[in-house]
């Protein structure tokens, strides 16, 4: 095991020189190097500050790289504001409860002070991502940087193309994974980055009240967690937040996998990774690691490639697209 001093703590630094091989050829480690040497300290500096007093941002500022890269690849569109007459991506149900635009905000005034015009937002994004891992006490890694801020951010884009929490794992790969060049692995893995955060009552309400419109509860579901969950969420309650890994939802780890293991994830797109044999075993597997209290080091190490994989989708780099100097609009002409 390798370790890397970084926020003060010694953590392990999972290690993939391989990746670099698969890297669109634009984006590189250490783009930055030459024109903002700094760039990467001064997200983690912010970051590290703001998860400090507001550690529940740590969840959604992972997940909104996933709705960035998911939706016509990772070009920082999440992040744009509407326009009079074009709803954005912002707008989109997958989207609406996304937190942490400020956070983004507050990270590129900084990069602006130190650097103008040389960070993008799309590279915040994947930076953020890996620094908010890191401080819940997961993997470390080397970010491939040089993408560029998309032009456009369409609302109905982001719902065709986000996967919805009652999304089927075993049926709709093919819809939502494979034509951004994803398999079945990082499916089951990327879905892992549930171990942090919560979810609101009217993402999964339907597993409680009315599965399949069936007005009852859906069968592979935990009785006893079902119950649980039906003491916090009311029927129609679009409000309270839960916890998707129960008891360890500030913490990067592999417990997530033992609650899809026992019928416990909140999901049905988690519940149905029992279905399929591979991630069945992967899930199984990893289960096993946490329930023995081992360090997830094929969790992490896999963790790694799919969010570097993921990070590398449909990017503009070069002279496509553009570096915002503010996250929410495009910027004026002739700037």
């Amino acid at each position: 095991m390798v370790y890397r001093f970084l926020f003060g703590f010694l953590l392990p630094l999972v290690l993939q020189p391989s990746l670099v091989l698969c890297n669109p050829p634009e984006l590189k480690i250490g783009f930055y190097q030459y024109t903002c040497p700094y760039a990467e300290v001064i997200v983690r500096d912010e970051i590290a500050r703001i998860i400090s007093h507001v550690p529940s941002l740590a969840g959604p500022l992972l997940r909104m790289h996933f709705h960035d890269c998911f939706v016509n690849g990772c070009d920082g569109s999440i992040l744009l504001d509407s326009i009079p007459g074009l709803p954005s991506e912002k707008e989109s149900e997958p989207n609406l409860s996304l937190r942490g635009f400020g956070t983004i905000d507050l990270v590129k005034a900084k990069l602006e002070q130190a650097c103008p015009g040389v960070v993008s937002c799309a590279d915040i994004l994947a930076l953020v991502a890996r620094d908010v891992v890191l401080l819940t006490h997961g993997p470390y890694w080397n970010v491939p940087t040089g993408r560029r801020d998309g032009l456009r951010s369409v609302k109905d884009e982001a719902l065709n193309n986000l996967p919805p929490p009652f999304f089927d794992a075993t049926r709709n790969l093919n819809q939502f994974f494979v034509p951004k060049g994803l398999d079945a692995k990082d499916q089951v893995v990327l879905l892992g980055g549930h171990t942090l955060g919560t979810s609101h009552c009217s993402s999964f309400s339907d597993r409680l009240y009315n599965f399949s419109g069936t007005q009852m509860p859906d069968p592979a579901l935990d009785r006893r967690y079902a119950l649980r969950l039906k003491s916090k969420c009311r029927p129609g309650d679009a409000t309270t937040l839960v916890e998707m890994d129960p008891g360890s939802f500030r913490t990067f780890d592999a417990s997530y996998y033992r609650h899809v293991a026992r019928g416990r994830a909140l999901f049905t797109s988690d519940e149905t990774l029992m279905l399929d044999p591979f991630t069945r075993d992967y899930v199984l597997r990893q289960a096993a690691v946490a329930a023995a209290g081992g360090y997830p080091a094929e969790f992490f190490a896999d963790f790694v490639a799919s969010m570097v994989k993921m990070g590398n989708m449909q990017v503009l780099t070069g002279t496509q697209g553009e570096v915002r100097r503010r996250c929410g609009a495009v910027n004026p002409i002739g700037m």
